[in-house]
């Protein structure tokens, strides 16, 4: 598409995910581990961060527990000595979300 001017335009880029300040204690896992409890915060429709852990790895995909939703599975994207933050395969649905901002202990 072409701007005013003629030149090629910007694709659009979507607004920056809202983020959510709220706290879940959830359980995860990689591959056959047992479940763990584990803090997830910061949390959008496309992502989230977890406390850190050592032995989540990046190469498997995380698979979470959180009360009151289905199972999900996400990719770890970067780690840090205090965070994980990963994507989730499929982003949550607004409803999901909206439902877990509302449920959200605190």
């Amino acid at each position: 598409m072409l701007n005013a001017a003629g030149q090629p335009s910007e694709p659009c880029k979507p607004p920056r995910p809202i983020r959510s300040g709220i706290s879940i204690t959830c359980e995860v896992r990689q591959g056959t581990r047992v479940w763990r409890m584990i803090r997830l915060d910061n949390l959008s429709c496309e992502g989230f961060r977890l406390a850190w852990s050592p032995d989540i790895t990046m190469d498997l995909p995380l698979r979470l527990k959180i009360p009151g939703i289905q199972l999900l599975t996400a990719r770890i994207r970067w780690r840090t000595r205090s965070a994980i933050g990963c994507q989730f395969y499929e982003p949550l649905h607004v409803a999901v979300f909206e439902h877990l901002l509302k449920n959200a202990p605190g």
